[in-house]
């Protein structure tokens, strides 16, 4: 179990720096793109998703035993960007923003129920 747990961290932890980067370089391209992509409660959306992403691999890295907690808020926060990002229809900068998302909702996810498992 805890060679799984040490493969599913180091996962987790890729695919939050990997969300992190494509929220930031999605932000670029909605502020050079204009119209809908800044609306406010996008862009404030893809903010919050960078910085929790940010802050999940970092209490990760460091071996907080408190990453179970940000994981779950980050899965939370991914999710929501994820379904944003999926409102711009074809465009493939909101695609990929929204395909990292749900890639890391679901590694957040996973990780803040195996590190909750472990403490029952």
């Amino acid at each position: 179990m805890a060679q799984k747990t040490i493969h599913s961290m180091s996962e987790c932890i890729t695919n939050c720096a990997d969300c992190h980067r494509v929220s930031l370089e999605t932000i670029t391209h909605c502020l050079t793109t204009g119209g809908k992509h800044v609306e406010a409660t996008h862009l404030q959306l893809l903010m919050d998703c960078a910085a929790i992403c940010q802050t999940c691999d970092d209490f990760m890295t460091r071996g907080s035993a408190r990453h179970a907690q940000v994981c779950e808020v980050c899965a939370s926060i991914c999710t929501a960007c994820a379904a944003s990002c999926d409102t711009f229809g074809d465009d493939p900068i909101m695609k990929a923003c929204a395909e990292a998302c749900r890639k890391c909702a679901v590694s957040c996810g996973e990780m803040g129920k195996t590190a909750a498992t472990a403490k029952a």
